[in-house]
């Protein structure tokens, strides 16, 4: 079939040409070019039922493949599935002089700390960065997991626990410096959702008037997703125009800040040290001016709290040394076989390999900077076999996701930080049945400590019910640790279960 071709008249002078114009040149469709680079990557059967495709779908279907970043997909596809099975480095215990454990804690240095600390955020240097991209799936809930109510006499959500201890620190640090105050204290949190957590989370806080906190120290940012692929690379299809696609796991916060140029906003902000964490320990400590003061006293580039496993077994990622004399992470339970797990240190007494990891970190904004570029060139995450969801229905799948203890191997120096369980520690993870990190379980650890607050401050405690299954609850805008509590309690009797408040 020939070409249709065109004839124009020109005139040149008095005389008048007709000339035929050559056909325009074909131009290939968006879902033509969207194949070809994809054979480029050996993933064209992306469009493999792009015949049997409505209008509507094909334009869904071109968008989704147009917004993917493939050289970068592939090379993490590539260097992630290469990674498996290569051997890793020997590991060891953390040296000693790494830890700062609670009985060696001296009284002057935690005053230090708490100085240094209360310094640093009312000069604005600390920034705070919540991980809360999970639903409350497990917990009976669609909503962000931030949202949940977990018991407490207040009937407080995760997010406004977080937040009002946010707002008692910024107090603690003004007083602090209230021989020359000169601005008010606004400590910046930078809120990482998903894609599922985004929306419900933004209005979340604007129905609640950010709990007290001005609108603009809340930044809420978006972690990353990726497809979910075969054993051998190719993407999976969920439905024929549609991907089927993972959030990139709690250390895609490094890349989400980066790419949300986030670390630049912080930059130009004077933060110099980010307190991170995750949205289901009732118990967190935001922007504790103890561990800042002693991450800063220290000169390290990262810090992690820690807390003691509770026997050998715990089922608990814990901090090693990977290689002799190389840098701490943290490997996964299942990577220390029964006998390295039971071994003990014969000077200290405790397991060799006792420092459980529970997500509450520090880091300069400068390593922050540095393991945001490392993570993206090396491209490896881990490659996790799930269900995945697929045109034939659930399938054996794989997704790839980055911990947030990914970074700790790029650290020149990190310091561990003892803390106690009982007094920092309290995930919500499973519904209330589950035999551990429940909402009840949470609750109770809460009450029970605050109890314990308000009887060291000199007040009394009644209650109908044995004391164990219940106990008072002591508003973060009260107290961020028990301090300042006489005032409030002493010689004063509160009825439990109930919450003390200003």
């Amino acid at each position: 079939m020939e070409e249709p071709t065109t004839e124009v008249e020109l005139r040149t002078g008095d005389v008048m040409t007709t000339t035929t114009l050559p056909p325009p040149p074909r131009t290939a469709s968006p879902h033509q070019e969207l194949v070809e680079r994809l054979k480029d990557y050996g993933q064209e059967d992306v469009f493999a039922l792009w015949e049997e495709l409505s209008p509507e779908e094909r334009h869904l279907l071109v968008t989704e493949i147009e917004n993917l970043d493939l050289p970068r997909i592939d090379r993490i596809i590539r260097c992630s599935l290469n990674s498996q099975g290569l051997p890793a480095a020997a590991i060891e215990p953390p040296p000693e002089s790494c830890v700062s454990t609670v009985e060696e804690r001296r009284k002057e240095d935690k005053e230090k700390w708490w100085k240094m600390g209360l310094k640093a955020i009312y000069e604005g240097k600390l920034g705070v960065v919540l991980l809360s991209g999970g639903q409350g799936t497990r917990l009976g809930s669609s909503d962000p997991k931030g949202c949940f109510n977990i018991g407490l006499p207040s009937g407080k959500s995760l997010f406004q626990i977080q937040a009002e201890r946010i707002l008692c620190v910024q107090r603690l640090a003004a007083q602090a410096m209230s021989e020359s105050p000169t601005r008010p204290v606004a400590i910046q949190w930078y809120i990482m959702t998903s894609p599922f957590t985004h929306e419900p989370t933004q209005k979340f806080f604007e129905s609640h008037k950010y709990f007290g906190l001005e609108p603009d120290q809340v930044t809420f940012f978006q972690q990353g997703t990726l497809p979910c692929i075969t054993k051998d690379g190719k993407f999976i299809m969920e439905t024929p125009f549609s991907l089927a696609k993972a959030p990139d796991g709690n250390g895609g916060v490094y890349a989400a800040l980066k790419y949300s140029r986030l670390l630049e906003d912080m930059a130009s902000r004077g933060i110099k040290y980010v307190d991170c964490y995750g949205v289901d320990n009732v118990l967190v400590r935001v922007a504790d001016p103890t561990f800042l003061g002693y991450f800063i006293d220290k000169g390290a580039a990262s810090a992690a709290k820690v807390v003691r496993k509770a026997y050998p077994q715990e089922k608990v990622g814990v901090f090693v040394r990977r290689g002799k004399g190389g840098p701490l992470t943290v490997v996964e339970y299942t990577e220390l076989d029964e006998s390295m797990a039971s071994a003990t240190n014969q000077q200290t007494g405790r397991l060799q390999y006792c420092w459980s990891n529970v997500c509450l970190h520090m880091f300069t904004l400068d390593f922050l900077n540095q393991v945001a570029n490392g993570l993206e060139k090396d491209s490896i995450y881990h490659v996790a076999e799930k269900k995945i969801p697929s045109i034939n229905g659930f399938i054996e799948g794989v997704k790839l996701e980055q911990f947030i203890f990914d970074s700790f191997p790029y650290a020149p120096s990190t310091a561990l930080f003892e803390v106690l369980r009982e007094e920092e520690f309290a995930p919500v993870k499973n519904a209330n049945g589950s035999s551990f990190d429940t909402p009840e379980s949470a609750k109770l650890l809460v009450l029970r400590l605050h109890s314990r607050w308000v009887i060291a401050a000199g007040g009394f405690l009644t209650h109908s019910v044995p004391l164990y299954a219940t106990g008072v609850e002591v508003s973060p805008l009260c107290s961020y640790a028990g301090e300042n509590l006489e005032a409030i309690c002493r010689g004063r009797t509160f009825h439990a279960p109930c919450e003390i408040s200003l």
